[in-house]
């Protein structure tokens, strides 16, 4: 039993003295760590930085609605919007284009004028191939499909290019209509004006049924070739006059038929029709064979 509590002694006082009784090393790294590290803590910096952006840009979105659409407690200053769609515009407003999403009305007020004005530039009204320009001299109207003024009182049609109604009439106070083409059954003038079709290039009036050209005198001036086509025949009812100073002749007042040159006489009967006969003498008439009057 000696022995035994000598040996108990011996281990008591050598714990005692050993101060790394019961120490573990473990690393730092293997520890529980708390808080977002790694991939987390980048994507949260990114979810941060976004949200900051996003404020950014409200910030800016208001200011504009305060500062310019002036939108504040007691509604806009500038505007109005109605259940029905309607849009109004309470001050002057300065815009450059505006498309509309859908049909659309512009008017004023009843009781007040409706002022559009464009700084140094046309005011354009388009939709589609429509398009209505009103410049400081000219207000030009362009469709392909056609136009249709209507008054919007009494609703009825003032002026249109409905080619199916077979005619149109110029409003009061029109007196001159640019069209690239028209077609319509006839066209006419007042009793006591004259009715003048004016072209920078070529004028071409081509009827289905054939064409009749009326009036008290018909004139027709052309700065190059005049050309008349008829399936059946071409009738010149009234006098008809020919002014010969472009017609070309001979210099030294003398024809000459051995050019190899094939030269025709124009005649007329006493009913207008023309007719030709070929020139075979130097003072040759008009007779012939074959009368055609």
């Amino acid at each position: 039993m000696r022995e035994k509590a000598v040996e108990r002694r011996t281990i008591n006082k050598e714990h005692n003295s050993n101060f790394k009784a019961g120490y573990i090393p473990i690393d730092e790294d293997r520890l529980h760590k708390t808080g977002l590290r790694g991939r987390k803590g980048n994507l949260a910096i990114c979810v941060i930085v976004l949200l900051f952006i996003l404020a950014v840009i409200n910030l800016i979105i208001t200011l504009v609605i305060w500062v310019v659409i002036r939108i504040g407690p007691n509604g806009c200053d500038s505007m109005e919007f109605h259940d029905s769609g309607l849009l109004r515009f309470k001050q002057v407003s300065d815009m450059g284009v505006i498309h509309p999403l859908y049909k659309s009305t512009i008017g004023g007020r009843r009781n007040e004028d409706l002022v559009i004005t464009g700084n140094n530039q046309p005011v354009i009204f388009q939709q589609g191939s429509t398009k209505l320009s009103v410049d400081k001299d000219k207000t030009s109207i362009t469709s392909d499909i056609g136009m249709e003024f209507i008054d919007p009182r009494t609703q009825n049609t003032l002026f249109s290019t409905d080619y199916e109604k077979h005619e149109f009439h110029l409003p009061k106070g029109v007196k001159t209509l640019n069209v690239q083409r028209a077609s319509t059954e006839r066209i006419t003038s007042n009793a006591t004006s004259d009715l003048n079709i004016k072209s920078d290039g070529r004028v071409i009036v081509r009827g289905n049924e054939g064409v009749f050209i009326m009036g008290k005198t018909i004139e027709f001036r052309m700065g190059g070739n005049m050309e008349l086509k008829a399936e059946n025949s071409i009738v010149l009812n009234g006098t008809v006059m020919v002014s010969t100073s472009r017609l070309p002749s001979s210099s030294t007042g003398e024809l000459l038929y051995d050019d190899g040159w094939m030269r025709y006489k124009l005649c007329s009967c006493a009913d207008g029709t023309l007719f030709r006969v070929k020139v075979e003498s130097r003072n040759m008439g008009c007779q012939t064979s074959s009368n055609p009057c």
